[in-house]
Protein backbone atom coordinates (compact mmCIF):
# COMPACT_ATOMS: atom_id res chain seq x y z
CA UNK A 1 0.00 0.00 0.00
CA UNK A 2 2.87 2.40 0.71
CA UNK A 3 4.34 1.77 -2.74
CA UNK A 4 0.98 2.34 -4.40
CA UNK A 5 0.43 5.55 -2.43
CA UNK A 6 3.84 6.96 -3.33
CA UNK A 7 3.49 6.05 -7.00
CA UNK A 8 0.05 7.67 -7.18
CA UNK A 9 1.42 10.76 -5.45
CA UNK A 10 4.19 11.02 -8.07
CA UNK A 11 1.60 10.68 -10.82
CA UNK A 12 -0.58 13.35 -9.20
CA UNK A 13 2.41 15.69 -9.06
CA UNK A 14 3.00 15.34 -12.79
CA UNK A 15 -0.68 15.79 -13.62
CA UNK A 16 -0.61 19.01 -11.60
CA UNK A 17 2.60 20.19 -13.27
CA UNK A 18 1.13 19.66 -16.72
CA UNK A 19 -2.19 21.40 -16.10
CA UNK A 20 -1.76 23.56 -12.99
CA UNK A 21 1.44 25.56 -13.57
CA UNK A 22 0.39 27.79 -16.42
CA UNK A 23 1.32 25.14 -19.01
CA UNK A 24 4.94 26.21 -18.57
CA UNK A 25 6.20 23.05 -20.25
CA UNK A 26 4.84 24.08 -23.66
CA UNK A 27 7.61 26.72 -23.85
CA UNK A 28 5.35 28.90 -25.95
CA UNK A 29 6.30 32.34 -24.60
CA UNK A 30 8.70 33.45 -27.37
CA UNK A 31 10.07 36.77 -28.58
CA UNK A 32 8.18 36.16 -31.82
CA UNK A 33 5.15 37.29 -29.80
CA UNK A 34 6.71 40.76 -29.52
CA UNK A 35 6.08 43.22 -32.36
CA UNK A 36 9.05 43.39 -34.70
CA UNK A 37 8.92 47.18 -34.97
CA UNK A 38 6.64 49.83 -33.54
CA UNK A 39 5.33 52.68 -35.68
CA UNK A 40 6.94 55.60 -33.84
CA UNK A 41 8.08 59.06 -34.82
CA UNK A 42 10.31 59.40 -31.76
CA UNK A 43 11.99 56.34 -30.32
CA UNK A 44 13.02 56.43 -26.64
CA UNK A 45 16.68 56.55 -25.72
CA UNK A 46 18.22 53.21 -24.74
CA UNK A 47 21.53 52.64 -22.97
CA UNK A 48 22.95 49.14 -22.64
CA UNK A 49 24.83 48.61 -19.36
CA UNK A 50 27.32 45.75 -19.55
CA UNK A 51 29.04 44.74 -16.27
CA UNK A 52 32.22 42.86 -17.18
CA UNK A 53 34.85 41.15 -15.05
CA UNK A 54 37.64 39.29 -16.87
CA UNK A 55 35.63 38.66 -20.02
CA UNK A 56 38.42 39.00 -22.60
CA UNK A 57 37.40 35.83 -24.46
CA UNK A 58 33.84 36.93 -25.22
CA UNK A 59 33.52 40.70 -24.77
CA UNK A 60 34.46 41.62 -28.35
CA UNK A 61 31.64 39.56 -29.84
CA UNK A 62 29.17 40.68 -27.19
CA UNK A 63 29.91 44.40 -27.46
CA UNK A 64 30.14 44.12 -31.23
CA UNK A 65 26.65 42.65 -31.42
CA UNK A 66 25.28 45.50 -29.31
CA UNK A 67 27.00 48.17 -31.38
CA UNK A 68 25.54 46.57 -34.54
CA UNK A 69 21.93 47.01 -33.44
CA UNK A 70 19.58 48.52 -36.01
CA UNK A 71 17.65 50.46 -33.37
CA UNK A 72 16.19 53.63 -34.97
CA UNK A 73 16.49 55.76 -31.83
CA UNK A 74 19.41 56.92 -29.70
CA UNK A 75 21.35 53.88 -28.51
CA UNK A 76 24.69 53.56 -26.74
CA UNK A 77 26.67 51.00 -24.79
CA UNK A 78 28.23 51.54 -21.36
CA UNK A 79 30.67 48.83 -20.29
CA UNK A 80 31.49 48.81 -16.58
CA UNK A 81 34.92 47.22 -16.27
CA UNK A 82 34.69 45.50 -12.90
CA UNK A 83 38.43 45.56 -12.09
CA UNK A 84 39.35 43.10 -14.84
CA UNK A 85 42.91 41.83 -15.06
CA UNK A 86 42.81 40.44 -18.61
CA UNK A 87 42.39 43.55 -20.77
CA UNK A 88 38.61 43.33 -21.07
CA UNK A 89 38.19 47.11 -21.46
CA UNK A 90 40.86 47.43 -24.15
CA UNK A 91 39.37 44.57 -26.16
CA UNK A 92 35.93 46.18 -25.99
CA UNK A 93 37.35 49.48 -27.27
CA UNK A 94 39.13 47.66 -30.10
CA UNK A 95 35.88 45.96 -31.09
CA UNK A 96 34.08 49.31 -31.21
CA UNK A 97 36.88 50.85 -33.28
CA UNK A 98 36.85 47.92 -35.72
CA UNK A 99 33.15 48.53 -36.33
CA UNK A 100 33.72 52.26 -36.80
CA UNK A 101 31.53 53.06 -33.78
CA UNK A 102 33.85 54.07 -30.95
CA UNK A 103 31.57 57.01 -30.14
CA UNK A 104 28.75 54.64 -29.15
CA UNK A 105 30.81 52.87 -26.48
CA UNK A 106 31.75 54.27 -23.07
CA UNK A 107 34.02 52.30 -20.76
CA UNK A 108 33.66 53.05 -17.05
CA UNK A 109 36.29 51.77 -14.62
CA UNK A 110 34.53 50.12 -11.70
CA UNK A 111 35.36 50.94 -8.10
CA UNK A 112 35.92 48.55 -5.21
CA UNK A 113 32.96 46.40 -4.27
CA UNK A 114 30.82 48.16 -1.67
CA UNK A 115 29.68 46.24 1.40
CA UNK A 116 26.19 44.76 1.19
CA UNK A 117 26.27 44.52 -2.61
CA UNK A 118 26.89 41.57 -4.89
CA UNK A 119 29.51 42.19 -7.56
CA UNK A 120 27.22 42.26 -10.56
CA UNK A 121 24.64 44.56 -8.98
CA UNK A 122 27.34 46.95 -7.77
CA UNK A 123 28.71 47.20 -11.31
CA UNK A 124 25.18 47.73 -12.66
CA UNK A 125 24.61 50.45 -10.05
CA UNK A 126 27.74 52.30 -11.10
CA UNK A 127 26.61 52.21 -14.72
CA UNK A 128 23.13 53.41 -13.83
CA UNK A 129 24.53 56.24 -11.69
CA UNK A 130 26.71 57.31 -14.62
CA UNK A 131 23.82 57.68 -17.03
CA UNK A 132 21.57 59.23 -14.36
CA UNK A 133 24.17 61.96 -13.92
CA UNK A 134 24.13 62.70 -17.65
CA UNK A 135 20.46 62.42 -18.63
CA UNK A 136 17.03 62.61 -17.03
CA UNK A 137 15.45 59.37 -15.88
CA UNK A 138 13.49 58.59 -19.01
CA UNK A 139 13.76 55.98 -21.69
CA UNK A 140 15.12 52.49 -21.12
CA UNK A 141 18.24 50.76 -19.89
CA UNK A 142 19.24 47.36 -21.19
CA UNK A 143 20.99 45.36 -18.48
CA UNK A 144 22.97 42.64 -20.18
CA UNK A 145 26.04 40.49 -19.65
CA UNK A 146 29.42 40.53 -21.33
CA UNK A 147 28.96 36.97 -22.58
CA UNK A 148 25.68 37.59 -24.42
CA UNK A 149 25.36 38.14 -28.19
CA UNK A 150 22.43 39.81 -29.94
CA UNK A 151 20.99 39.65 -33.43
CA UNK A 152 20.67 43.11 -34.97
CA UNK A 153 16.91 43.56 -34.44
CA UNK A 154 16.69 42.61 -30.76
CA UNK A 155 16.73 46.06 -29.13
CA UNK A 156 14.11 47.32 -31.58
CA UNK A 157 11.93 44.31 -30.80
CA UNK A 158 12.40 44.73 -27.04
CA UNK A 159 11.41 48.39 -27.08
CA UNK A 160 8.48 47.75 -29.42
CA UNK A 161 7.26 45.00 -27.10
CA UNK A 162 7.64 47.15 -23.99
CA UNK A 163 5.67 49.99 -25.54
CA UNK A 164 2.96 47.72 -26.96
CA UNK A 165 2.44 46.01 -23.60
CA UNK A 166 3.10 49.10 -21.45
CA UNK A 167 5.67 46.90 -19.73
CA UNK A 168 8.25 48.16 -17.25
CA UNK A 169 10.48 45.13 -17.90
CA UNK A 170 10.94 42.96 -20.98
CA UNK A 171 13.41 40.12 -20.57
CA UNK A 172 14.63 37.35 -22.84
CA UNK A 173 16.12 34.07 -21.66
CA UNK A 174 19.36 33.92 -23.62
CA UNK A 175 19.74 30.63 -25.44
CA UNK A 176 22.55 28.77 -23.73
CA UNK A 177 25.23 26.79 -25.55
CA UNK A 178 24.20 23.19 -26.10
CA UNK A 179 27.12 21.56 -27.90
CA UNK A 180 29.21 19.39 -25.58
CA UNK A 181 27.80 16.18 -24.12
CA UNK A 182 27.51 17.82 -20.69
CA UNK A 183 25.62 20.76 -22.20
CA UNK A 184 23.26 18.55 -24.20
CA UNK A 185 22.49 16.55 -21.10
CA UNK A 186 21.97 19.40 -18.64
CA UNK A 187 21.23 22.71 -20.37
CA UNK A 188 17.69 21.98 -21.63
CA UNK A 189 16.84 20.69 -18.15
CA UNK A 190 18.16 23.92 -16.61
CA UNK A 191 15.70 25.90 -18.75
CA UNK A 192 12.92 23.40 -18.03
CA UNK A 193 13.41 23.73 -14.28
CA UNK A 194 13.55 27.52 -14.55
CA UNK A 195 10.22 27.56 -16.38
CA UNK A 196 8.73 25.19 -13.84
CA UNK A 197 9.72 27.45 -10.94
CA UNK A 198 8.66 30.64 -12.71
CA UNK A 199 6.16 29.82 -15.47
CA UNK A 200 6.62 32.46 -18.14
CA UNK A 201 2.89 32.61 -18.86
CA UNK A 202 2.19 33.49 -15.23
CA UNK A 203 5.10 35.94 -15.09
CA UNK A 204 3.58 37.72 -18.09
CA UNK A 205 0.07 37.83 -16.60
CA UNK A 206 -0.37 41.14 -14.73
CA UNK A 207 -2.86 39.63 -12.28
CA UNK A 208 -0.47 36.86 -11.26
CA UNK A 209 1.94 37.30 -8.36
CA UNK A 210 4.59 35.17 -10.09
CA UNK A 211 7.49 37.35 -11.24
CA UNK A 212 10.80 36.65 -12.86
CA UNK A 213 13.39 37.73 -15.38
CA UNK A 214 16.55 36.45 -17.08
CA UNK A 215 19.64 38.43 -16.16
CA UNK A 216 21.39 38.17 -19.51
CA UNK A 217 18.86 40.45 -21.21
CA UNK A 218 16.60 42.82 -19.27
CA UNK A 219 15.15 45.95 -20.86
CA UNK A 220 14.00 48.15 -17.97
CA UNK A 221 11.99 51.36 -17.92
CA UNK A 222 14.21 53.74 -15.99
CA UNK A 223 11.40 55.69 -14.35
CA UNK A 224 9.86 52.47 -13.02
CA UNK A 225 13.19 51.25 -11.63
CA UNK A 226 13.77 54.49 -9.75
CA UNK A 227 10.17 54.50 -8.48
CA UNK A 228 10.74 50.98 -7.12
CA UNK A 229 13.74 52.13 -5.08
CA UNK A 230 16.45 51.52 -7.65
CA UNK A 231 19.05 48.77 -7.55
CA UNK A 232 19.58 49.50 -3.87
CA UNK A 233 16.35 47.61 -3.20
CA UNK A 234 17.94 44.33 -4.36
CA UNK A 235 21.62 45.11 -3.73
CA UNK A 236 22.34 41.91 -1.77
CA UNK A 237 20.51 39.55 -4.13
CA UNK A 238 22.63 36.75 -5.52
CA UNK A 239 19.74 35.87 -7.84
CA UNK A 240 19.54 39.37 -9.22
CA UNK A 241 17.41 38.73 -12.29
CA UNK A 242 14.29 37.33 -10.65
CA UNK A 243 14.71 39.79 -7.81
CA UNK A 244 14.54 42.50 -10.45
CA UNK A 245 11.42 40.91 -11.90
CA UNK A 246 9.69 40.80 -8.51
CA UNK A 247 10.71 44.39 -7.76
CA UNK A 248 9.44 45.79 -11.05
CA UNK A 249 6.22 43.80 -11.29
CA UNK A 250 4.97 45.94 -8.42
CA UNK A 251 5.35 48.91 -10.80
CA UNK A 252 3.64 47.48 -13.85
CA UNK A 253 3.52 44.59 -16.32
CA UNK A 254 6.63 42.53 -16.99
CA UNK A 255 7.27 40.10 -19.82
CA UNK A 256 9.67 37.16 -20.06
CA UNK A 257 10.20 34.83 -23.01
CA UNK A 258 12.46 32.41 -24.81
CA UNK A 259 14.48 33.45 -27.84
CA UNK A 260 16.83 32.24 -30.54
CA UNK A 261 17.98 35.83 -31.18
CA UNK A 262 19.93 36.31 -27.93
CA UNK A 263 22.60 33.70 -27.23
CA UNK A 264 25.11 32.96 -24.50
CA UNK A 265 28.75 32.80 -25.57
CA UNK A 266 29.93 31.06 -22.42
CA UNK A 267 30.83 27.38 -22.89
CA UNK A 268 30.23 24.68 -20.30
CA UNK A 269 32.32 21.88 -21.80
CA UNK A 270 32.17 19.43 -18.89
CA UNK A 271 30.05 18.58 -15.89
CA UNK A 272 32.35 20.46 -13.53
CA UNK A 273 31.52 23.69 -15.36
CA UNK A 274 27.80 22.96 -15.09
CA UNK A 275 28.18 22.21 -11.39
CA UNK A 276 29.96 25.50 -10.72
CA UNK A 277 27.32 27.39 -12.70
CA UNK A 278 24.47 25.84 -10.72
CA UNK A 279 25.96 25.90 -7.24
CA UNK A 280 26.58 29.67 -7.35
CA UNK A 281 22.89 30.31 -6.71
CA UNK A 282 21.08 27.03 -5.99
CA UNK A 283 21.23 27.34 -2.21
CA UNK A 284 20.34 31.04 -2.42
CA UNK A 285 17.18 29.96 -4.26
CA UNK A 286 16.28 27.99 -1.13
CA UNK A 287 16.80 30.99 1.14
CA UNK A 288 19.92 29.38 2.67
CA UNK A 289 17.55 27.17 4.67
CA UNK A 290 18.56 23.61 5.65
CA UNK A 291 14.85 22.80 6.03
CA UNK A 292 14.11 23.98 2.49
CA UNK A 293 17.11 22.00 1.27
CA UNK A 294 15.81 18.81 2.88
CA UNK A 295 12.36 19.41 1.44
CA UNK A 296 13.81 19.99 -2.00
CA UNK A 297 15.77 16.75 -1.92
CA UNK A 298 12.67 14.79 -0.88
CA UNK A 299 10.58 16.57 -3.50
CA UNK A 300 13.09 15.86 -6.28
CA UNK A 301 13.18 12.18 -5.34
CA UNK A 302 9.41 11.88 -5.28
CA UNK A 303 8.91 13.84 -8.50
CA UNK A 304 11.75 12.53 -10.68
CA UNK A 305 13.29 9.38 -9.19
CA UNK A 306 10.23 7.54 -7.89
CA UNK A 307 8.42 7.17 -11.26
CA UNK A 308 11.17 5.17 -13.03
CA UNK A 309 11.85 3.12 -9.90
CA UNK A 310 8.21 2.08 -9.65
CA UNK A 311 8.02 1.58 -13.42
CA UNK A 312 11.02 -0.76 -13.44
CA UNK A 313 10.66 -2.53 -10.11
CA UNK A 314 7.06 -2.05 -9.01
CA UNK A 315 4.07 -4.34 -9.47
CA UNK A 316 0.46 -3.92 -10.42
CA UNK A 317 -1.08 -0.48 -10.08
CA UNK A 318 2.08 0.96 -8.53
CA UNK A 319 4.03 0.00 -11.63
CA UNK A 320 1.33 1.39 -13.92
CA UNK A 321 1.29 4.70 -12.04
CA UNK A 322 5.09 4.88 -12.21
CA UNK A 323 5.05 4.27 -15.96
CA UNK A 324 2.38 6.94 -16.45
CA UNK A 325 4.30 9.51 -14.40
CA UNK A 326 7.53 8.75 -16.28
CA UNK A 327 5.70 9.16 -19.60
CA UNK A 328 4.17 12.48 -18.52
CA UNK A 329 7.65 13.62 -17.44
CA UNK A 330 9.05 12.87 -20.90
CA UNK A 331 6.08 14.56 -22.61
CA UNK A 332 6.53 17.69 -20.47
CA UNK A 333 10.24 17.91 -21.27
CA UNK A 334 9.80 17.44 -25.03
CA UNK A 335 9.01 21.07 -26.06
CA UNK A 336 12.14 22.39 -24.32
CA UNK A 337 14.22 19.65 -25.94
CA UNK A 338 12.82 20.62 -29.33
CA UNK A 339 13.62 24.27 -28.65
CA UNK A 340 17.24 23.26 -28.09
CA UNK A 341 17.16 20.81 -31.01
CA UNK A 342 18.11 18.02 -28.62
CA UNK A 343 17.09 14.38 -28.85
CA UNK A 344 13.71 13.61 -27.31
CA UNK A 345 15.33 10.56 -25.75
CA UNK A 346 16.71 12.88 -23.08
CA UNK A 347 13.14 13.01 -21.78
CA UNK A 348 13.46 9.46 -20.48
CA UNK A 349 16.78 10.42 -18.87
CA UNK A 350 15.31 13.33 -16.92
CA UNK A 351 15.37 11.31 -13.65
CA UNK A 352 19.15 10.91 -13.98
CA UNK A 353 19.58 14.56 -14.95
CA UNK A 354 17.49 15.65 -11.96
CA UNK A 355 19.73 13.56 -9.70
CA UNK A 356 22.72 15.55 -11.00
CA UNK A 357 20.98 18.84 -10.23
CA UNK A 358 20.07 17.59 -6.77
CA UNK A 359 23.73 16.78 -6.16
CA UNK A 360 24.73 20.23 -7.44
CA UNK A 361 22.21 21.82 -5.05
CA UNK A 362 23.68 19.88 -2.13
CA UNK A 363 27.13 21.02 -3.21
CA UNK A 364 25.87 24.61 -3.32
CA UNK A 365 24.77 24.29 0.32
CA UNK A 366 28.09 22.72 1.27
CA UNK A 367 30.06 25.53 -0.37
CA UNK A 368 27.93 28.08 1.47
CA UNK A 369 28.53 26.38 4.81
CA UNK A 370 32.26 26.44 4.05
CA UNK A 371 32.10 30.19 3.44
CA UNK A 372 32.68 29.78 -0.29
CA UNK A 373 29.13 30.25 -1.56
CA UNK A 374 28.31 32.25 -4.66
CA UNK A 375 31.81 31.82 -6.05
CA UNK A 376 32.45 33.89 -9.16
CA UNK A 377 35.84 35.02 -10.42
CA UNK A 378 37.54 35.33 -7.06
CA UNK A 379 34.51 36.48 -5.06
CA UNK A 380 32.42 34.46 -2.63
CA UNK A 381 29.18 36.40 -2.60
CA UNK A 382 26.55 34.23 -0.95
CA UNK A 383 25.30 35.57 2.35
CA UNK A 384 22.24 35.43 4.53
CA UNK A 385 21.64 39.05 3.58
CA UNK A 386 20.82 37.93 0.07
CA UNK A 387 18.23 35.43 1.17
CA UNK A 388 15.55 38.01 1.59
CA UNK A 389 16.02 39.54 -1.83
CA UNK A 390 16.41 36.53 -4.10
CA UNK A 391 13.24 35.47 -5.90
CA UNK A 392 14.13 33.09 -8.64
CA UNK A 393 16.42 30.62 -10.26
CA UNK A 394 19.77 32.07 -11.21
CA UNK A 395 20.66 32.92 -14.79
CA UNK A 396 23.46 30.86 -16.20
CA UNK A 397 25.57 33.77 -17.28
CA UNK A 398 26.52 36.48 -14.81
CA UNK A 399 29.37 38.79 -14.03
Amino acid sequence: MIALGLSLLSLAIWIYLLVGRGFFWLARERDDDLPARADLANWPKVTAIVPARDEAEVVAESVGSLLSQDYPGAFSVLLVDDQSSDGTAAIAREAAAALGRPDRLTVLSGSNLRGGWTGKLWAMRQGLSHIDAETESSGFVLFTDADIAYEADVVTRLVSGALARNAVLVSLMAKLRCQSFAERMTVPAFIFFFQMLYPFGLVNRPASKVAGAAGGCMLVKREALHAAGGLEAIRGALIDDCSMGALLKRQGPVWLGLTHRVTSLRPYPDFGDIRRMVNRSAYAQLGYSPLNLAGTVVGMMLTYLAPPLFALFGHGWAQAAGLAAWLLMAIAFAPTLRFYRASLAWGLALPVISALYTAYTLDSAWQHWRGRGGAWKGRFQASHAGAGTGHGAGEASET
